[in-house]
């Protein structure tokens, strides 16, 4: 299933990690991570080619320094995600940004550390990153990142290659925004840029894409306008219940074999697909409802919410969810619904699990490496979990639980009211 599958990652048991840190707890695999990106290099070996992982998957500065130290580029959308890379020792130059919405603070930051690529996505973007590298005194790098109307068979939430998504710009349109781009003083074309969507799990989509932003390309060259690297973005999906996603190997194969008689760069912009299995959230189990005492399900009410993880809510999310070692005394097996104690009905991790369970048992919710910590927030004033890192039989805690003088940092009351100033009525 996981690198987690046994319950030791790293030389080191989950158990441990949650007696230390307590739950919930998102916990990371070093290895797992390493061995993820080093399956993009093998697949991409000879090829001139940059990894970037996109940072929306897992922002933390352990995961981010651990992709970095291997020579890891960077996809990011926001200069939030910017400074994280720059702060975990990623390199400005082998970063893209991308994002349907930058902002002018966004894009003078990111001019003035460097980038390697902006990858623009309308026409008032280019516009605006033209005149703000001419007030700079240099020349913006460019992909401009079009949307080939391709059907990604992913959840619509995460699909971005539709004519009705609002990523990028429609294929039939783009060569006439290349044209302008080519009259820009401060912008300098280098590629072109497509993501089609998240979780793919079929080679057909990334065959279909590369194969019409290929026949841009070819396009573009007639008309005089060099296109010097391919960024076929990320997208490939992973196994959360019982999906059979393509190997990395297979899937960049699709795209070597695309480009094999052209000289391009490739970009690919890993994310979900590095990180989501080499994380799992553990949780403990504080009070049981079986069936007989609620007249309808049984329900595991565990001590991490959708705010932890919220894609089962958001995106009727599967993940695998297991118990740590051996049951507690009183185990009662019966098919659970592993709900959260926040007040929302959709506040559930899982239902209709197959598993043994006593309060106080310890549960492992699988791939929530990507999406986990990255998507979690504040909601019902719960502070964010701790995020640890395994490597070598050791645990470093890469993020601290936030305490409750976290939740209302930067928050302030207003001075007590003049009441005389208010009619009290009678």
């Amino acid at each position: 299933m996981t690198a987690f599958a046994t319950h030791r990652s790293d030389g080191v048991m989950l158990d441990q990690v949650a007696a230390i840190y307590g739950t919930p707890c998102y916990v990371y695999s070093q290895a797992a991570l390493v061995e993820r990106y080093q399956a993009f290099e093998r697949a991409l070996a000879g090829a001139d080619a940059r990894i970037c992982f996109a940072v929306k998957a897992n922002g933390n500065l352990g995961v981010l320094g651990v992709l970095a130290d291997l020579g890891s580029g960077f996809d990011i959308v926001s200069v939030g995600e910017l400074e994280r890379v720059i702060t975990a020792g990623g390199k400005p130059h082998k970063v893209v940004f991308s994002g349907v919405g930058k902002r002018r603070d966004e894009l003078e930051r990111a001019l003035e550390v460097g980038v390697g690529c902006f990858n623009v996505e309308s026409e008032s973007e280019l516009e605006r990153l033209d005149r703000l590298a001419i007030d700079r005194g240099v020349r913006a790098p460019v992909s401009i990142r079009v949307n080939p109307d391709v059907d990604a068979r992913t959840h619509p939430y995460i699909a971005t290659g539709l004519r009705e998504n609002k990523f990028g710009v429609d294929i039939e349109r783009a060569e006439a925004l290349y044209r302008r781009a080519a009259t820009l003083n401060g912008i300098m074309i280098t590629g072109v840029d497509c993501h089609i969507g998240s979780q793919l799990t079929e080679l057909s989509p990334f065959a279909d894409a590369t194969e019409r932003v290929i026949a841009l390309i070819d396009r573009l060259a007639i008309e005089g306008i060099a296109i010097q690297h391919l960024d076929i973005g990320g997208g490939l999906g992973v196994c959360y219940e019982d999906e059979a996603p393509p190997s990395i190997a297979d899937y960049v194969e699709v795209v070597r074999s695309a480009v094999a008689d052209r000289d391009l760069k490739l970009v690919f912009e890993p994310g979900r697909v590095i990180a989501a299995n080499a994380g799992v959230l553990l949780t403990h189990v504080d009070t049981l409802k079986p069936a007989a005492t609620t007249d309808a399900r049984s329900f595991a009410v565990v001590d991490a919410a959708i705010n932890d993880l919220i894609r089962p809510a958001l995106y009727d999310a599967w993940h695998a969810i297991d118990r740590v070692g051996q049951a507690g005394s009183n185990a009662v097996r019966a098919s659970w619904d592993v709900v959260g104690p926040i007040c929302e009905t959709g506040d559930c991790l899982g239902t209709d699990r197959d598993l043994t369970l006593a309060e106080g048992d310890l549960l492992a919710v699988h791939s929530a490496g990507a999406y986990g910590a990255a998507m979690a927030s504040n909601y019902n004033s719960r502070p964010r979990a701790p995020e640890i890192m395994l490597a070598d039989g050791a645990m470093f805690e890469v993020r601290a639980r936030e305490s409750i003088a976290d939740l209302m940092r930067g928050e302030k009351r207003l001075p007590p009211p003049d009441l005389g100033r208010f009619d009290r009525g009678c």
